[in-house]
């Protein structure tokens, strides 16, 4: 049986890509969650034989491999990693606070770095890995205000397209998708007209939905997609 580990569990998109591979019967999901644990309850009271909670602070270098070794001792394998957990936290560069600097590096780039790691070796053991990072579209087109995220995620593509080199002959794959506005808890407390706006700047004219990208996560774990790794897909209705 396939397992898979999903960081960032309790947000929406976490959940969206949890529920992508529960579609699957012979699946496990690892459900990643930090503070925030509500939604991640739910869904593991929704699938309870199918689904499990594990404490992991993805910034923490120590956690990681604490939680990968109850995995495997459980389980015995570990199939899929998806590199989801992250925030921003946006300032222009001049008066950008140094700790919220060094905070998004740490969540969104320092957690990639030390969840790919941890994996690394047991995938290798088991001649096969998926691992999908979630960068962002402003790694591509990085907008102002952002100089944190935006260096972050664009570290996550350059991350991947390295790591996708190293392990690619002990069958494992990585890759990065880069979503651009999504409607998860981002969009939520925007002002109404202010999305309105927003919409009519994307080429589709609407925000993608979780679901949309949940669907790519899935593939990009799949059989089907076995010869596709180092690749940085965004998923952003025609914005870059």
């Amino acid at each position: 049986m396939p397992v898979i580990l999903i960081t960032g569990a309790n947000g929406g998109l976490g959940q969206a890509i949890a529920r992508a591979f529960l579609a699957d019967d012979c699946t496990h999901v690892v459900l990643g969650v930090r503070s925030g644990r509500d939604k991640a309850e739910t869904l593991h009271a929704e699938f309870p034989e199918s689904t499990s909670l594990i404490d992991l602070d993805v910034a923490d270098p120590d956690a990681w491999p604490t939680a990968i070794e109850n995995i495997l001792a459980e389980h015995q394998r570990l199939d899929v990693l998806v590199n989801n957990a992250g925030f921003h936290r946006d300032h222009l560069l001049a008066t950008m606070p140094v700790e919220d600097w060094d905070a998004v590096l740490r969540a969104n780039l320092d957690a990639v770095f030390h969840g790919c790691r941890a994996v690394v070796r047991p995938m290798m053991a088991q001649r096969f890995g998926r691992i999908v990072n979630i960068a962002s579209l402003s790694a591509l087109l990085a907008p102002a205000g952002q100089t944190n995220y935006a260096a972050a995620k664009a570290g996550v593509v350059a991350l991947t397209q390295s790591l996708a080199k190293e392990v690619a002959r002990a069958g494992i794959t990585v890759n990065a998708l880069c979503p651009g506005y999504i409607e998860t808890e981002a969009l939520a407390d925007m002002d109404p007209e202010q999305k309105k706006g927003l919409a009519r700047s994307i080429p589709m004219r609407r925000f993608g939905k979780p679901e949309e990208v949940a669907a790519t996560v899935r593939f990009l774990a799949s059989d089907g997609a076995a010869y596709i790794t180092g690749a940085s897909l965004k998923i952003d209705g025609g914005i870059f």
